[in-house]
């Protein structure tokens, strides 16, 4: 058996219990920390794929419905959009996942309550939705420290959370608005909480837990599905058929209601997804949804000037130069097995033909993939604090990446990078180092929309209805 010492990591030396109250007292302040950071910027960073999500949660809680017949009606160029879907009642709904949409008309529901907000006033759906994507993705956050935290100790812990949090695509995208990334985050964030642990401490609630996490990831984004299979796959191989009966179970009724509601909807089990691949070839200047040469995709997912998350995030090296460590001997929490689904799910992006995103900041795709690399972060934390030039190169890529994420809080998409030219034509951009997306960002500056939430006007003038 191979050693591998820079995953030995030691717990302070205090009591269990002290411990744990030391943790949970990090937890609530690094949950207050990075709800009040990800909201500084004071505004929604939205696009034409976000909208019907809010949409449909101000619905939910004022008609009691998940349509989008109002909308389109005051607005009727959302009829002309591919994320505006018709169903087969004739009724507008959004394209994508409702389950981000019942988490916001839970935030909305209690602004109305509480009289804070009148929900048809221009600003209010904006409001909604980075309240509610902001508390999820902090919570994903804390959820992930206090799993690492639990196996790696508390200070390796805090600093995967800070460079997770702070130091990628959660901060200027997940956290920005309803893009399904905070609901995937979250939920995954809740199944590593549930399960990463010795197998004889998975208890049916926390197998049950762990479902539900994934369960909530899945039905947000049916595409990672890979890492969800795999996930399951590493309960049923730690604790037998079984003992992983019930949370399968769970996953999979779950799912069945998922595609019950589709069909419903769309006569489609996969919803307007058909749909929206066909409109997206055309838009994205591809041919097929499956890339002929994938070793493009995952060496762009890496390190294209404008996509790669090395670039964007270069503490994600750390990560992924400990994926290799955590493979040479064996783990009692179930590690390899989130590794397993980082790694099989880069490898399906990889090999989409619009492995890009769109138009948007930085690796948006890889967002999904961040939470099941937090043990191998935590690997890497503890390599880089051995040696003090390890430290000194830990510690500047971090804030690197922080400021790499801030420039997208607070700058994107006033950098009109996407646009000029439309990056989804013009594929080359991608790999242009002269014309960086984040140099442009500094050089065209703050979005004028920064702080545009601070305001009360906003959300006391409802339109006419």
């Amino acid at each position: 058996m191979i050693d591998c010492p820079i995953l030995a990591v030691h717990l302070p030396n205090v009591k269990p219990s002290d411990a744990s109250r030391q943790i949970a007292r990090r937890a609530w302040w690094l949950f207050a920390a990075l709800w009040l950071v990800y909201n500084s910027n004071g505004r929604e960073i939205s696009s034409y794929d976000s909208q019907p999500t809010k949409f449909a949660a101000i619905e939910l809680v004022l008609d009691h419905t998940l349509t989008l017949d109002w909308w389109v009606k005051a607005a009727p160029d959302f009829g002309q959009r591919p994320a505006f879907q018709l169903d087969r009642q004739g009724h507008y709904r959004s394209a994508y996942s409702i389950v981000p949409s019942i988490e916001a008309a839970g935030v909305a529901w209690l602004l109305d309550a509480a009289h804070a907000v009148d929900l048809r006033a221009p600003l209010s759906s904006a409001l909604v939705a980075v309240l509610t994507a902001s508390l999820l993705t902090a919570a994903a956050v804390v959820l992930v420290f206090l799993a690492v935290a639990r196996t790696s100790g508390a200070g390796i812990g805090l600093v995967v959370a800070i460079g997770l949090g702070l130091g990628t695509n959660l901060w200027p995208m997940a956290s920005r608005t309803l893009w399904q990334l905070e609901t995937v985050s979250a939920g995954l964030a809740l199944a590593m909480h549930a399960w990463l642990r010795p197998s004889r401490a998975l208890s049916p609630g926390r197998l049950i837990l762990g479902a539900a996490g994934l369960t909530l990831a899945g039905a947000a984004r049916p595409q990672i599905a890979p890492m969800i299979a795999i996930v399951a796959a590493g309960v049923i191989v730690r604790l037998g058929w079984k003992r992983a009966m019930p949370a399968l179970v769970f996953i999979g009724a779950s799912a069945a209601a998922l595609v019950g509601c589709q069909w419903h909807w769309f006569g489609d089990w996969l919803g307007p997804t058909t749909a929206l691949q066909a409109q997206n070839l055309k838009a994205h200047a591809v041919v097929s949804t499956v890339s002929s040469t994938p070793w493009i995709g995952a060496l762009g997912l890496l390190f294209s000037p404008n996509r790669g998350l090395v670039v964007f995030s270069p503490i994600a090296l750390f990560a992924i130069g400990a994926l290799p460590a955590l493979w040479c001997r064996e783990f009692a929490n179930g590690e390899r097995w989130w590794t397993a689904a980082a790694i099989a799910q880069f490898a399906g992006y990889a090999c989409y033909s619009m492995w890009w995103g769109g138009h948007t900041y930085g690796p948006r795709y890889l967002v999904d993939i961040l939470v099941p690399l937090a043990p191998a972060a935590a690997a890497g934390a503890a390599w880089a604090g051995e040696r003090s030039w390890r430290r000194a190169l830990g510690w500047a890529a971090l804030a690197v990446s922080i400021a790499i994420a801030a420039t997208g809080a607070f700058c994107y998409p006033n950098d009109r990078w996407n646009n000029d030219p439309d990056v989804d034509l013009n594929h080359a951009r991608l790999w242009d180092w002269r014309d960086w997306q984040v140099a442009r960002a500094w050089r065209e500056g703050p979005s004028p929309q920064n702080f545009s939430l601070f305001t009360t006007s906003g959300y006391r003038q409802p339109p006419g209805r």
